[in-house]
């Protein structure tokens, strides 16, 4: 008995508008960062042009010059707010991953007595605003004395709610039964934890580190640091645009260097974020 193989229902027209639309779309998301990739090496005279020019005519390296001479003439060396930026988005990022992870684990795979009240509480906690949240957190943090040091920026963001939220509706997919499987095998709960439910979410915390390294990156952090050595990138940025003008084209080029590093996380991670949970071969 002959079997007949189907043939896909598609033509070559319907997928040559498939990726010309799709290079569209690809081609407008790109272009804020060709635009500040540009930006990064207009001369001043172009960067205040009007009608502004999207591409740059006669490009040029003296806001980079301008930004290491500017750097080197402070007493603060620039090599520090990159350290400070660095230590405190991998600190966090890495603990914020541990505590999440575990904390979602406990909630989706244990059924203990108010569970719910707790998840309820998590969900809760995402509806407040930063704004919302910035007096209270600028007053417990001088009550505690954690005013002007790290904790002040690396503790709240360990407690980010997101993540035991992301962590936890992926970990509700992964079926009692494997974990029991793995207990009966002699598995402690922390091995579980490691071994088994960790691999197959892998798709959540890597998405979840990329939403904490872009968010600690980022983070400004003047409201709890004033000493000029524990100040991070995003405020020294903040300085210099505030000087005026002048110093346009510097802060041209810090931006291009804040926003290459999350990027570059980004496309290296990209092809496990993209990852389901049917690829881990799970079933319900």
């Amino acid at each position: 008995m002959r079997i007949k193989r189907r043939t896909p229902n598609r033509s070559i027209t319907g997928d040559l508008i498939n990726i010309l639309v799709l290079i569209g779309f690809a081609t407008f998301m790109a272009l804020p960062l060709v635009f500040a990739v540009s930006n990064a090496f207009k001369p001043l005279e172009e960067l205040f042009q009007f009608p502004p020019k999207f591409f740059v005519r006669n490009p040029t390296l003296d806001n980079v010059r301008d930004l290491f001479a500017l750097m080197n003439a402070s007493w603060v060396p620039f090599t520090r707010y990159i350290f400070n930026t660095v230590f405190i988005t991998l600190i966090g990022t890495f603990f914020h991953l541990i505590v999440a992870s575990m904390a979602a684990y406990v909630l989706a795979k244990h059924k203990f007595p108010g569970h719910k009240l707790f998840f309820s509480i998590v969900i809760m906690a995402l509806m407040f605003s930063p704004h919302v949240t910035a007096i209270p957190n600028y007053l417990i943090m001088s009550q505690i004395g954690w005013v002007d040091t790290y904790y002040a920026l690396i503790v709240p963001a360990i407690a980010a709610p997101l993540g035991v939220f992301l962590m936890k509706q992926f970990m509700e997919q992964i079926p009692i039964s494997l974990l029991e499987s793995a207990r009966l095998d002699g598995a402690s709960e922390f091995k579980v934890f490691t071994k088994v439910a960790m691999p197959l979410v892998k798709p959540a915390w890597l998405t979840l580190l990329i939403f904490s390294f872009q968010a600690l990156w980022n983070m400004n952090g003047g409201t709890f640091i004033y000493s000029e050595e524990l100040k991070t990138l995003p405020t020294a940025l903040q300085q210099i645009v505030a000087t005026g003008f002048a110093r346009a084209g510097a802060a041209s080029a810090i931006a291009l260097f804040m926003m290459i590093v999350p990027l570059t996380v980004f496309i290296v991670s990209q092809s496990n974020v993209m990852e389901t949970m049917s690829t881990s071969g799970i079933k319900d």
